[in-house]
């Protein structure tokens, strides 16, 4: 059993909590740091700890050896990895405070940490973000997890109000990856043959041949898939899974890549059908999208409201950065960053925690596991890392799981999320030490 951190304040010592002014995550320090400098061990911004007379937490000791949110704020052994040593400070001689994370961003997703070397694949993905900034403004947890889960082989779910310009990303990520686009509307008739095409009599040579349907494209978008009933679902089911469409006991291939986007709406239930089970466990992620900050929105109004054609725009203004073939390649070379062991172990132990919850009614299955050794390795090498770490894991785990277990009616009842329930989850599993 974990024993509570003795370091060098005693379990009565107040602690102070605070938000990083630079990227806003919660911050935990010892009391006794009041007025000094410390150092956010998710960016490295320094700033000066709030006084101690207005603590939000007290006499609360973490647990040493549990979720990374929770780890050791102080003492004389070594924090363990992601988070700040007693370093130098630059702008006195007093030592920075040593600060642990005590809670995920606003808006969690996949970030980038530890970064290592410049490597080709690192390289690349940094020129992407650039790039797709050029024309998408913000929303950098639905760019970097997309990214991530097309650099594994794999689809993203993303909820979010209409109007945050879903369609015009996936345009600007076609454009900027080389690759097709298609989309679909879903709605309520629409036919499972609309998305996958059907074969039609040929008047000319008198036989029937396959017209492919909008699927037959590398990057799809489909826009408000819950509008659609399940047996419209369920013709996306053989093409997430096995990029291939069979009709009439004919197979035809997709083009890879292939990443499936879609997209619900979480404020309207009207003339709308729940997604099967099956259907969601199809998707990597799962990504919510927020609205854009202040500074964001107003870049936003800058550099979309002179009525420009959005088609030449995309055309003159972006640059194709990359090809289906690099993206191939890059994806199979992401198959070799190294997984330890014991952060296997971890990765299945939240897994399998997630099925004796008591607030969920059904935990995430095998494939949930699979989705977070692929993403963390994607992760890794976006980070210009060969190998994974457990930060990683935890970055990438609310968006794995969010969408792949129920909750129990006694939590819908007491109004209990999702993400909220997994926080807790993931804090009471032990993190390896790598």
């Amino acid at each position: 059993m974990n024993q509570p951190w003795s370091g060098g304040s005693s379990d009565m010592d107040p602690m102070i909590e605070f938000p990083c002014a630079a990227c806003g995550r919660l911050l935990r320090v010892s009391g006794a740091f009041a007025g000094r400098n410390a150092k956010c061990p998710q960016c490295n911004n320094v700033q000066t700890v709030p006084p101690s007379a207005a603590p939000s937490v007290s006499a609360e000791p973490a647990v040493h050896g549990a979720n990374p949110y929770l780890l050791p704020t102080t003492g004389g052994a070594t924090p363990p990895l992601g988070f700040a040593q007693p370093v130098g400070s630059t702008a006195s001689t007093e030592p920075l405070a040593a600060v642990s994370v005590v809670a995920p961003p606003a808006a969690p997703g996949p970030s980038l940490q530890h970064a290592g070397r410049e490597t080709p694949t690192k390289q690349l993905f940094d020129r992407i973000m650039a790039e797709i900034s050029k024309i998408y403004v913000g929303q950098d947890e639905l760019v970097q997890g997309t990214l991530v889960a097309l650099f594994s082989s794999g689809h993203v779910l993303i909820e979010s109000v209409p109007g945050l310009g879903k369609t015009l990303f996936v345009r600007t990520l076609g454009q900027v990856m080389g690759c097709h686009f298609g989309r679909i509307q879903f709605t309520a008739d629409l036919m499972p043959s609309d998305i996958t095409g059907a074969p039609i009599f040929d008047m000319k040579t008198q036989e029937f041949r396959f017209r492919p349907g909008p699927v037959f494209t590398q990057f799809l978008l489909a826009d408000e898939i819950n509008r659609s009933p399940a047996k419209t679902h369920a013709a996306l089911l053989e093409i997430m899974q096995e990029y291939r469409v069979t009709i009439d006991g004919q197979s035809h291939s997709l083009e890879r890549p292939f990443l499936v986007l879609a997209t619900q709406n979480p404020i309207e239930s009207e003339g709308t059908y729940n997604l099967p089970e099956a259907q969601l466990d199809r998707f990597m992620f799962k990504l919510v999208a927020d609205y854009p900050r202040e500074q964001e929105e107003a870049e936003i109004l800058r550099l979309h409201s002179r009525q420009q054609d959005i088609n030449q725009r995309l055309s003159s203004e972006l640059q194709t950065i990359t090809s289906p073939a690099e993206i191939l390649r890059i994806t199979r070379e992401n198959a070799d960053v190294r997984v330890d062991e014991r952060l296997v172990d971890y990765i299945n132990k939240i897994v399998r925690l997630t099925r004796q919850w008591p607030q969920f009614h059904l935990g995430a299955s095998p494939r949930a596991g699979l989705a977070i050794m692929q993403a963390i390795r994607t992760l890794a090498a976006f980070s210009g890392r060969d190998y994974a770490v457990p930060d990683d894991v935890v970055q990438i785990a609310l968006p794995a799981l969010r969408h792949r277990v129920i909750l129990s009616a006694e939590a819908e009842v007491e109004g209990r999320k999702a993400d909220e329930l997994l926080t807790e989850l993931i804090r009471t599993v032990e993190v390896p030490r790598l």
